[in-house]
């Protein structure tokens, strides 16, 4: 998020009014972005054979569960709290322990969220999902820009520039290898549910954003906040409105002793509030569009 300083109203406030949490986390925010920059010795460079492989071998067991979830008969979503969801609440759990999965140099970080959208259908979120142009008006300040690079029909390319912050604020382009599992129609349930895998192919972090001196970091300069990441969206419709969940894993470096305090609450918690403030904005956006009117995403394919 590029942050805008606002007018002081006031500019005789007492101190007795300033927050000191606020106030110290504030101070250092600064300091801390500096020296992170300054101090490449503490970045990690890409992430070890040993941690790509756990990696892998992780999104296996996930992927091969959710493809069983989606062919069974009963049971298209995991588990959840159906009366808090139906309730208006986002659901967020963590499947990993609390410290995540640990890897050599890297940590792991599983998370699932449920959402229900009360009159919503599956072709509406089938839709807005596909309307990549949309997303920086959709999940905005997260989402800055997004573009797709190429469409196969239900395969995209795509890339999107995130920004997050928690302390420091971190901006990274990344790239996605995207795959649509709409209905078939040979399914008697094919306007109920639906499902989509997508994979990091490509995350970046940049420096100074936004300004003259804009730049991507390289890998023995980037601080490995996000190295992969990987998200399944699934949608049932029922019960008068449309179920959709989130899982992602994420990919990210051990968080340095000395950083805890700053880079860990960032790891631990981005993927936690990026899930349901997604999960949120769609349901938002799903509420207030006409319903059963949705027209296709026109393909959009490279030259």
């Amino acid at each position: 998020m590029i942050m805008h300083r606002k007018p002081n109203a006031n500019r005789n406030l007492s101190l007795k009014a300033i927050n000191p949490a606020k106030l110290f986390l504030a101070t250092l925010a600064v300091p801390l972005a500096v020296f992170l920059l300054a101090a490449p010795q503490r970045a990690a460079a890409d992430p070890t054979p040993a941690a790509v492989a756990g990696f892998d071998a992780y999104v296996t067991q996930l992927e091969t569960r959710l493809a069983r979830q989606h062919v069974a008969a009963d049971g298209f979503l995991a588990p959840f709290d159906i009366a808090r969801v139906r309730g208006g609440e986002v659901v967020i759990e963590q499947v990993t322990p609390a410290s995540g999965a640990n890897f050599p140099g890297a940590m792991l970080y599983h998370w699932r969220g449920t959402a229900f959208a009360s009159g919503a259908r599956a072709a509406d979120l089938e839709h807005l999902l596909r309307d990549y142009g949309r997303y920086p008006q959709l999940y905005a300040p997260q989402v800055v820009t997004a573009k797709v690079l190429a469409q196969d029909g239900n395969h995209f390319q795509t890339m999107l520039r995130v920004s997050q912050k928690h302390v420091i604020t971190v901006v990274l382009d990344t790239s996605y290898d995207i795959q649509f599992f709409p209905a078939s129609a040979k399914d008697a349930n094919a306007a109920a549910h639906g499902y989509n895998i997508s994979h990091s192919t490509h995350i970046t972090e940049i420096a100074d954003p936004g300004t003259p001196t804009e730049h991507a970091l390289d890998s023995e300069h980037e601080h490995g906040f996000l190295w992969r990441l990987n998200t399944y969206w699934s949608w049932e419709e029922r019960d008068g409105g449309l179920y959709m969940q989130i899982e992602t894993v994420t990919l990210t470096r051990s968080v340095p002793a000395g950083l805890a305090w700053a880079i860990g609450p960032f790891v631990q918690s981005i993927p936690r509030e990026s899930i349901e403030f997604t999960l949120s904005a769609t349901a938002n956006a799903l509420r207030h569009q006409p319903h059963g009117t949705v027209s296709p995403v026109p393909d959009r394919t490279t030259p």
